[in-house]
């Protein structure tokens, strides 16, 4: 019952890896925890060749966020673009019109009107502009889960924030890890820290 309870309440999390994100890796888990639910990643897939698992995770999770934040080039030679997101928002978005039309997807941007330029097929969703910020991260994840059960407020979830930012480091050194990125024993110790506050505070 309680794995039932788990896939229901879960949510597939595609966003950049990488230490810059890190703040706002944590915003989306925090707020995501606030509003009862449980922050899934392409983390917990281990190893090569983890296409099936990525479909497989997104079929457990009924909602899915996907933020387009890193659609720059990078600095490393060749210059390329990350692809890993728009690619499983494709996926989601096929699940959604193929398989499970209850499954919700949702698109996070950083800069207004970049979603629409880059990702041209998309036209007409709307796409949460979060501007890069904490505050714009969690208040964008309130507008997009209006419509669950529990709901937070902003003062609640700056809270939550704030704990799990201050508990970060204690986090991964138990872990031995540098960063939330690392493994998805270090992403699962975060999120549980965050759903137990969100519980307490809210």
């Amino acid at each position: 019952m309680l794995e039932e309870n788990r896939i229901k309440q879960s949510v597939f999390l595609n966003i950049p890896y990488d230490y810059q994100f890190e703040p706002l890796c944590l915003a989306y888990i925090c707020g995501i925890a606030c509003f009862g639910l449980v922050p899934r990643t392409t983390l917990e897939i281990p190893g090569d060749r983890r296409l099936n698992r990525i479909i497989d995770l997104i079929a457990a999770c009924p909602i899915s966020i996907h933020d387009l934040s890193r659609v720059q080039l990078d600095r490393a030679k060749p210059r390329t673009p990350r692809f890993n997101v728009p690619f499983e928002l494709g996926l989601a978005i096929a699940r959604q019109k193929l398989v499970d039309a209850e499954h919700g997807w949702f698109v996070f941007e950083t800069v207004h009107r970049r979603a629409e330029k880059s990702l041209s097929d998309i036209a007409g969703t709307d796409v949460y502009v979060h501007g890069g910020t904490i505050q714009g991260v969690l208040k964008q994840v309130s507008n997009a889960f209006i419509r669950q059960e529990r709901q937070s407020n902003l003062s609640q979830m700056l809270s939550v924030y704030r704990h799990v930012r201050v508990e970060l480091p204690a986090i991964l050194r138990r872990s031995g890890a540098r960063s939330v990125f690392d493994g998805a024993r270090t992403f699962g110790n975060v999120c549980m820290a965050a759903i137990l506050w969100a519980e307490k505070t809210i």
